[in-house]
């Protein structure tokens, strides 16, 4: 919705071991980005890498920007800006209050967010949201879709929930912290712990039975054939990945009812490991007197897949009579969930992400 907006707003990608700034307006990057590489140890010097990355992408704009707006790693009570102790920045430990420091900087509003909930709004805004309600439209279906659930899987697994055009961060900050559920395969761990990229690489060695210092990546080409190795275990390493992660996404729309977008950089890999996914959301549980019922209300859809996009696009539509007259009344008794992958790729849609949550609170002000 700010995709003609005039103003511009400084970015940040905090991820890996480089910070890269930018800026954004009208959801395009309109500067040459700048890579800084800050010394973690040091949090005098992590801060001035922070300050000399937004300088000298300020001083590449011809107008002053509106607002700072980027994703951090947390823990973090991200309203107030303050970072916690940070496991890969060892310098933030007591916390730090990085809203207010760069606040006071460069005089301009700030905006802190985890990356899997500007992933999911930029998402949500301009990426996979509005290209499913596109598809519905020239389908002829009347549905359309208001709340998006976006995960990533990477080094590990994260989260965000958009409900119309609010991006839910919960009165803790703690919303869609979905890496800490309990995981199916493994009940006595967090759900991360198996569905990142670790837990392809260490499903992969035990299925192979060896300990061959292989990616997440390279096990995804074994599996396609693409690259030597044990094809079976590859596949199944991804089987398993696929069905924890179906488990954790029932639970998820099970609270939170609309589509769901996969990124990060086992997305990649959605055309093994997704149909694992869908058929775990779409399995029956047992009931104490020996019943069982499907796992949750609502039917999933793997939209990547030419078929299933059909089917989920064609709906199940039917008339049902007012009892004692000749009215029928339009019905569908099939709850449907799109689940597919990035429309924008991670960086665009965090970056989106980011750019429309600033101008959507100082809208708000």
């Amino acid at each position: 919705m700010y995709s003609q907006d005039t103003r511009t707003v400084l970015t940040l990608d905090a991820g890996g071991q480089s910070f890269r700034f930018s800026a954004m307006r009208g959801n395009s990057e309109v500067v040459k980005s700048v890579r800084l590489i800050p010394n973690v140890s040091s949090l005098e010097h992590c801060l001035s890498t922070l300050v000399e990355g937004f300088t000298q992408v300020n001083r590449q704009l011809s107008e002053p920007p509106v607002a700072i707006s980027f994703a951090f790693p947390g823990p973090a009570d991200y309203p107030t800006g303050v970072i916690g102790d940070l496991p890969n920045v060892p310098s933030f430990k007591g916390g730090v209050p990085l809203k207010a420091f760069l606040e006071q900087r460069f005089g301009l509003p700030v905006f802190i967010n985890n990356d899997g909930d500007l992933f999911a709004y930029g998402e949500a805004l301009a990426g996979f949201l509005p290209h499913v309600n596109r598809l519905l439209e020239k389908a002829g279906s009347r549905r359309r879709y208001k709340n998006l659930i976006g995960v990533t899987l990477g080094t590990g697994f994260g989260c965000g929930v958009v409900q119309g055009v609010a991006l839910n961060v919960g009165d803790n900050a703690a919303a869609a912290e979905v890496w800490c559920m309990r995981a199916k395969n493994l009940p006595d761990c967090i759900a991360e712990d198996t569905v990142n990229s670790s837990a392809v690489i260490r499903a992969y060695r035990q299925e192979a039975g060896n300990d061959l210092n292989v990616s997440s990546q390279e096990v995804y080409e074994i599996a396609k054939g693409a690259r030597e190795g044990n094809r079976a275990a590859a596949l199944r390493s991804l089987e398993l990945l696929g069905n924890s992660l179906g488990d954790a996404l029932a639970n998820i729309l099970a609270v939170v009812d609309g589509l769901v977008v996969v990124g990060g950089g086992i997305a990649q890999a959605h055309d093994l490991f997704m149909p694992h996914a869908i058929a775990a959301i779409n399995a029956t549980i047992g009931r104490a007197d020996g019943s069982r019922v499907p796992r949750i209300e609502i039917t999933a859809y793997n939209v990547e897949d030419e078929l299933e996009l059909g089917k989920f696009l064609k709906g199940s539509p039917k008339k049902v009579t007012i009892p004692g007259t000749d009215i029928s009344v339009d019905y569908d008794p099939v709850k449907k969930a799109g689940i597919g992958v990035t429309k924008l790729g991670d960086l665009r849609a965090i970056s989106i992400g980011a750019y429309s949550f600033a101008l959507h609170q100082l809208d708000k002000a």
